[in-house]
């Protein structure tokens, strides 16, 4: 791809939990890759913990699934609560993912296993690495970074910056981080409890003083986080998460016990584009909102789910421009509605106005109890409903594809699938055996019961469907398809 010799293809600016998901994929698709991180080691804070059931789902397809479930609390119901009263307690089980759960873990220790997965894979992270400057070229991206106050400059292809929400990478790009901050203070805590509460149940705790959430890691051990309006002291004190408690939560609970507590500023911010040249942006580095609701962490991993398959078809020869570029045409309306639905949650559930708590008050208990509304909180919460429906690398309406046959890291990586009833005419089944002939390098045949026939992409959504028999019709959209995204950029 590159006249000059490239030191590696894809450079990893931070090792959290989202750098570490891209380079353990990475290493499973036999791609050149480097992970730096700028501190000397991982973190040893929990920070985030709700692993949802697309997540799990994504991590199953990468094969890194069962050190995670082997630890997780598993969540399946949701109660929200305000004064003591319980206006809603709904079902977390979706029915159509083999993860009918919310899986807890706190992220120190999903560091941990990402590591050990990339040490499993020979990988390793390059600690106390500071990445210092890129200046970018037609066919790769000259990079300093800093060791030791020892400066290396390296080639490498692509650079994606997933280095947090001070990102250098981001800074190097000098891209604005649109949005805002919330006026008031977050806390967080972990504590040891008195076990009142159900260890496979989360806590949402509307109040006038700002929201409050528990999370639980098992019986008598949760994750308290909250709205504030100032610090007392360096950091919340046992005495304080107790007041907190007290005058927030669940009737009964007692915090007996202080783990680790942090108080932290927190924006509602994105950038408008998550691409520029050979440099992306993922995670935290593209995009930081609310804690309450869980969904940072997840957002991250997703986005470079999104965006190695893509890597991978490029570097393979078998991927243009313009498939890249579909990265951040997925992702931000995704990422935007994510912004959007935990902002409107963290204001619902700390409005003062006294009106609006009587209507919140009085409509959550109607509506929780509706099917239609449950499995529609589930599918946004879970993000089994994220779809790339409007995306030009897509014909149709992008939706999840999961079934056994892509599990367990070796069901799905580097190509397309597609997907064909057994029963379809002879005519059909030739005409799709000339596809995978003409396009052999990027589409596996797989038969299966479904109607029709599904194009399903690497990262297992939907490309293309439809249970239609009429050859020229279904053959030339997937040809199409697959044309679009890997004939030469113009």
């Amino acid at each position: 791809m590159s006249t000059r010799t490239l030191d590696t293809d894809i450079l990893i600016v931070g090792a959290g939990p989202v750098g570490l998901f891209l380079a353990n994929e990475c290493a499973r698709r036999g791609l050149k890759w480097r992970i730096v991180e700028s501190k000397p080691a991982q973190s040893e804070h929990s920070k985030a913990l709700a692993i949802f059931p697309r997540t799990l789902e994504i991590f199953d397809m990468a094969g890194i699934a069962t050190p995670f479930l082997e630890i997780a609390n598993r969540v399946t119901s949701v109660r929200i609560i305000t004064h003591e009263h319980t206006l809603a307690q709904m079902p977390f089980q979706p029915e159509e993912s083999p993860y009918p759960f919310i899986a807890m873990v706190p992220q120190n220790v999903t560091e941990n296993i990402l590591v050990g997965e990339l040490n499993k894979k020979n990988g390793h992270v390059d600690y106390a690495t500071r990445f210092v400057s890129a200046t970018q070229y037609d066919d790769h991206v000259k990079v300093v970074l800093e060791k030791n106050s020892h400066e290396e400059s390296i080639h490498v292809a692509y650079v994606v910056g997933c280095d947090g929400a001070h990102s250098s990478v981001r800074h190097q790009l000098n891209l604005d981080f649109e949005g805002g901050e919330y006026h008031d203070l977050f806390m967080l805590a972990d504590i040891e409890t008195n076990a009142i509460l159900p260890a496979e149940e989360l806590q949402l705790c509307p109040h006038e003083a700002g929201p409050l959430a528990i999370f639980p890691l098992n019986s008598n051990r949760h994750r308290v986080v909250a709205t504030v309006p100032k610090a007392e002291g360096h950091e919340p004190a046992l005495e304080f998460v107790q007041d907190l408690l007290k005058d927030r939560g669940p009737s009964g609970l007692k915090a007996n016990y202080l783990y680790w507590s942090s108080y932290f500023h927190i924006h509602h911010r994105q950038v408008a584009q998550l691409r520029q040249g050979r440099i992306f942006l993922a995670g935290d580095a593209a995009h930081i909102h609310s804690p309450i609701g869980g969904q940072g962490m997840n957002t991250g991993l997703h986005d470079v789910w999104n965006l190695v398959w893509k890597l991978d078809l490029h570097l393979q020869g078998h991927g243009n421009d313009f498939l890249l570029d579909s990265y951040s045409t997925e992702r931000r309306p995704v990422i935007k509605h994510v912004v959007e639905i935990t902002d409107f949650l963290t204001r619902m559930m700390a409005t003062p106005n006294r009106f609006i708590q009587a209507l919140r008050n009085t409509v959550i208990p109607m509506v929780s109890r509706l099917a239609p509304f449950q499995h529609a909180f589930v599918q946004k919460m879970s993000e089994l409903g994220i779809a790339y429906q409007g995306s030009p690398v897509v014909e149709g309406s992008g939706l999840r594809y999961m079934d056994d046959s892509l599990r367990g890291g070796k069901g799905i990586c580097s190509q397309y699938l597609l997907l064909l009833n057994r029963d379809l005419p002879p005519v059909m089944e030739k005409a799709a055996q000339q596809l995978e002939k003409e396009f052999q390098q990027i589409i596996a045949l797989r038969r299966t019961h479904d109607q029709g026939i599904k194009l399903v992409r690497p990262d297992g959504y939907i490309a293309f469907s439809t249970n239609r028999e009429s050859q020229a019709s279904t053959v030339e959209t997937i040809k199409s398809i697959l044309q679009q995204q890997t004939m030469p950029s113009v």
